[in-house]
C-alpha cells in the first residue's frame, strides 16, 4: 500500500520539499490492505488539515498578544501533528517557533530577546503557512484522485 514514486524527480520533490515519505508511508501502512481509498489515513490527514488551520489561527492571536509561552506550546502541538503526517517543513517551522517561544535560538541553541523572538516567529509562521498550503494541495490531490480506473459502481 505504500506510495511508489514514478520517477526520481517526483521522489526528490516529495521527499525534500513536501513530505517525509518514510513517515507518510508508515501512515499509509495503517490502512486496511483492501482499502484502495486509504480511509483510515485519509481521516487522519483531513483531521490534520483542521488542526493546522485552527492552530495557525491561534498562533496569529498569540503573536498579536506577544504570548511567547502560548506560541511555544502551539508550536510543539503542531510540530507533533505534522510529524505524524510527514509534513516536514511545517514540522521544522513549528520546532523553531517552539524554541523561539522559550527565547532560545530557532534550533534550540543559544538565546534571543523577546523582540527578536517575536520577529523570527512571525517569519516562521508565514513560512509554515506557505509550506502547509503546498502539503495540503498535494495530500488532497493524493486522496481525492481515483485509485481505480473507472470504478464508480457500487
Amino acid at each position: 500500500m505504500p506510495m511508489d514514486s514514478s520517477s526520481q524527480q517526483e521522489d526528490d520533490l516529495l521527499n525534500n520539499e513536501i513530505l517525509d515519505l518514510g513517515a507518510f508511508n508508515q501512515l499509509l501502512s495503517m490502512d486496511d490492505e483492501n482499502d484502495e481509498e486509504y480511509e483510515f489515513s485519509r481521516d487522519i490527514v483531513y483531521n490534520y488539515f483542521e488542526q493546522a488551520i485552527a492552530t495557525f489561527a491561534d498562533m496569529d492571536k498569540a503573536l498579536k498578544a506577544k504570548d511567547l509561552a502560548k506560541l511555544s506550546s502551539l508550536g510543539h502541538f503542531l510540530k507533533g501533528s505534522s510529524a505524524t503526517v510527514g509534513v516536514k517543513k511545517v514540522q521544522e517551522c513549528c520546532r523553531h517557533i517552539q524554541c523561539l517561544g522559550k527565547l532560545q535560538g530557532a534550533n534550540g541553541v543559544g538565546s534571543v530577546d523577546e523582540k527578536a523572538a517575536l520577529e523570527l516567529i512571525e517569519k516562521e509562521l508565514k513560512s509554515g503557512k506557505l509550506e502547509y498550503k503546498k502539503a495540503e494541495e498535494f495530500l488532497r490531490f493524493f486522496y481525492e484522485s481515483d485509485p481505480v480506473d473507472g470504478d464508480e459502481e457500487e
